[in-house]
């Protein structure tokens, strides 16, 4: 049970960052490019309060994490937040500019990671290595980096899926649009049968380079 507690402890301020400050990327972008839904819904903030889905941000990876420690296994933390309202027909040029409202959300945990590898940097040259600090700052390095990796699978609703969208023909792009009610299908089927990973470990360990350059 102690167990349990610290990694509560440990992973909660990364986790519940991780997940808020990446829909708040998304509607700040969106405001850059002509759609200020989310700013007056007061959703463009960096107040944690204003995202956390009480299912999504909380529960969710909690019992992921719970579930992880009780098996021993290490499994893949993953949550969501409320999503950010966001009016692609308000849009500058919707079908483009869909492309970097997209890349927003993965964009923002990629720097977060590279935050968290800094803090991790500084907390190890003082002496703290293996303290609270230090694991805190590692778990918000691997969280990011897990969000990052699987938010630009190319699969809709995810991120990488808008992305992928964005960039296709419109004949093809609304092809591939169909296949959106069942991405997140998709995705559970991918992480019960332990093939997730698979498909994400290329992602993160591109990630785990670019936060390297920074250390």
């Amino acid at each position: 049970m102690d167990d349990i507690i610290q990694s509560i402890a440990i992973y909660a301020i990364p986790v519940i960052f991780a997940i808020t400050l990446h829909e708040a990327a998304h509607g700040y972008v969106a405001r850059m490019f002509g759609d200020p839904t989310a700013y007056q819904m007061g959703r463009v903030s960096l107040n944690p309060a204003r995202h956390i889905d009480p299912v999504g941000t909380l529960l969710v990876p909690l019992v992921i994490l719970l579930a992880s420690k009780l098996l021993g296994s290490p499994g893949i933390l993953f949550g969501w937040a409320k999503p950010v309202p966001v009016d692609f027909s308000r849009l500058r040029r919707p079908k483009q500019d869909m492309l970097w409202v997209a890349a927003a959300g993965p964009a923002s945990n990629l720097v977060m990671a590279i935050l968290w590898g800094i803090m991790l940097k500084l907390v190890y040259q003082s002496g703290g290595a293996g303290g609270y600090w230090f694991d805190m700052a590692s778990a918000g390095v691997q969280i990011n980096l897990v969000l990052m990796a699987l938010n630009l699978l190319p699969l809709l609703p995810l991120d990488g899926g808008r992305m992928l969208y964005s960039l296709l023909p419109h004949r093809l792009a609304y092809q591939y649009g169909r296949i959106e009610p069942y991405g997140m299908m998709i995705v559970l089927l991918l992480l019960f049968s332990g093939a997730l990973w698979v498909f994400l470990k290329p992602i993160f360990a591109l990630g785990s380079t670019v936060v390297g350059w920074f250390l």
